[in-house]
């Protein structure tokens, strides 16, 4: 972790312009969250107009300018390094030293032409603030029919020039600089493309933008080797090469017969970062709470099976309630468990869709309002009611519905109990 007495520098490798602001504002800080993108901007502020390297500070003013916790800044810094905005240099000493590089964003038509991102990004805005953001930086099509181009070339103004420029006058000059996102798939290329025969794939076209493509289709659909090699067998086109296109397109629909033509991968993401609680205390409730937040939807329903994995009846369940509902993982998670507990360990669609539309409705978006929710309106429906001896029923319900959690600290068996019922992830 970083200390506040570390000191740090700042090199500009790059040309921001007021371009860059808005796609920063608008494309990453969704996915960022406000601290990474305020950090990107309190770094910059170190560097006048004519520098490329900053006079060396302590991380103590920089927690200062931002009024943040040294955490905060250590995870503002790994999103922006994640999201190819910084690059980070550490020297190791008494007083660590950092050197902190400063990249540009993407275009805004590289990032939504990039998979992950675009689809990062829709997983977390939702289809109506992504479409929204998609037109506001479509180029507006004009109707040239009854227009003649008259544009003059350079040779056409100025004319030819001879001789040529000493190559040592030729500098390295300031211009936008931006890093590659690195993903981490887990799929193996070599072994798929060794199960392809020569004869069907000419492996020499396989460069490395097609390789880093690949690896990106895998991660979005989180697909394994058999299922791109699958996929690969069928984007080869008459030249024995893998189309991007085609590629692309039979994942689209691969997933979509598997998904319901839904965009992938949120059953497998956690409570986003700006939605999670801090933990300030021990609690078998603030555990509990930390489990929600921390685990995906899938992780979680997986969970659930002693044996196997989860049914498909139940997945459908769950990107129902993440895509259609646009409930959050985290909240999904509470609503999972309650009605598991409540409804005799079965997930029926129509009950589940009567509490998660009203869950939706009601903007819940942390995993403790959902578990406040839950239990305030399970005793509002329960209020009152008796069997037919007049005896009140033993019900069942979550056990973080017991308000003693709250206040006992996890033992550590306890703590032990917990992380297994989420399994190893």
């Amino acid at each position: 972790m970083t200390l506040a007495a570390d000191t740090f520098i700042v090199t500009n490798k790059t040309v921001l312009n007021n371009n860059d602001l808005s796609i920063l504002l608008n494309l990453y800080q969704p996915l960022a969250g406000n601290e990474a993108i305020s950090m990107y901007y309190t770094l910059w502020s170190y560097l006048d107009k004519s520098e490329a390297i900053s006079n060396e500070w302590t991380h103590h003013h920089l927690l200062t300018n931002m009024q943040i916790t040294i955490s905060e800044i250590d995870d503002a810094r790994i999103k922006l390094e994640a999201l190819g905005l910084l690059k980070t240099y550490k020297k190791e000493g008494n007083i660590n030293s950092y050197i902190y590089e400063m990249y540009s964003p993407m275009s805004a038509s590289e990032f939504i032409n990039n998979p992950v991102l675009a689809t990062a990004l829709y997983n977390r805005v939702g289809k109506l603030e992504y479409e929204k953001i998609i037109s506001f930086y479509k180029i507006p099509s004009l109707n040239l029919r009854d227009y003649t181009d008259i544009t003059k070339s350079f040779s056409d103004v100025f004319g030819f020039y001879n001789g040529a420029i000493n190559d040592n006058l030729i500098y390295d000059l300031k211009k936008s600089r931006y890093r590659h996102i690195e993903i981490l798939s887990k799929i193996e290329l070599n072994t798929i493309l060794s199960l392809i025969p020569d004869e069907l794939l000419n492996k020499k076209t396989i460069n490395k933008s097609l390789k880093e493509y690949i690896y990106n289709i895998s991660y979005i659909y989180n697909y394994d080797n058999d299922d791109m090699v699958t996929l690969i067998r069928n984007s080869i086109n008459d030249m024995h090469r893998i189309d991007k296109k085609i590629l692309r397109e039979n994942a689209e629909k691969y997933y979509s017969f598997e998904h319901l033509g839904k965009l992938p991968s949120l059953i497998y993401k956690n409570q986003p970062e700006y939605l999670r609680r801090k933990i300030t205390d021990d609690s078998n409730r603030s555990k509990m709470i930390y489990m929600f937040e921390t685990t995906s939807p899938y992780d979680f329903i997986n969970s659930k099976y002693k044996k196997g994995n989860p049914t498909a009846t139940d997945l459908k369940i769950i990107a129902h309630l993440l895509l259609d509902l646009e409930l959050k993982p985290g909240v999904v998670n509470v609503l999972i468990d309650y009605v598991l507990k409540i409804n005799n360990n079965r997930l029926v669609k129509s009950y589940v869709d009567t509490i998660a539309s009203q869950w939706s409705k009601s903007n819940i978006e942390t995993v403790e309002d959902a578990m406040n929710f839950a239990e305030k309106e399970y005793k509002r429906m329960h209020k009152g009611t008796k069997n037919t001896n007049n005896i009140r029923k033993k019900e069942e319900k979550p056990d973080w519905f017991n308000q003693e959690i709250a206040e006992n600290t996890a033992s550590i068996d306890e703590i032990k109990e917990l992380e297994e019922r989420i399994g190893s992830r």
